[in-house]
């Protein structure tokens, strides 16, 4: 499969119907997206939302790369990378993940993180072939929820 990789500039009804198909093959417990919400995520000035064209122009895969000054210099993470079911194995998160990559570069990252599930073997191996070390490191997570947010 010949794929091409393209920021997103801006949102149509296909990159609407696109995330509807693929973001619960990432996340079943992810809300659907609607156009509004697309809007919100591209129109982001720290997001590059990146879509991924296989054969026929189909979107296939996404990416969103987050980029964000603190006062250490310039993050990068990559987050939500999903490519179709039918479109797996054929190099298509690799292509995704070179280009979040130069992005980053170019804007100046001086590293770029992402997390993957450890059940998720073959990603973690394309991760590794593509040059992410893996950090050893503790994750945490507050949950915002209705009753614990403050107001």
């Amino acid at each position: 499969m010949s794929v091409v990789v393209e920021v997103v500039e801006r949102v149509t009804g296909e990159l609407v119907e696109a995330f509807g198909r693929l973001l619960p093959q990432l996340s079943s417990g992810a809300k659907p997206l609607d156009e509004e919400a697309l809007v919100r995520i591209v129109g982001c000035e720290t997001n590059r939302v990146l879509v991924a064209r296989g054969d026929g122009g189909r979107i296939v895969g996404t990416l969103t790369l987050v980029v964000f000054p603190v006062p250490s210099g310039v993050r990068a993470r990559v987050e939500d990378v999903v490519v179709d079911a039918e479109a797996r194995g054929q190099g298509v998160a690799g292509e995704l993940s070179r280009y979040a990559l130069g992005l980053a570069g170019e804007a100046g990252a001086r590293s770029v993180d992402l997390t993957s599930r450890p059940e998720r073997a073959a990603a973690n191996r394309l991760y590794e072939r593509l040059g992410f070390e893996r950090r050893e490191s503790t994750v945490y997570r507050f949950a915002i929820s209705e009753a614990g947010a403050a107001g």
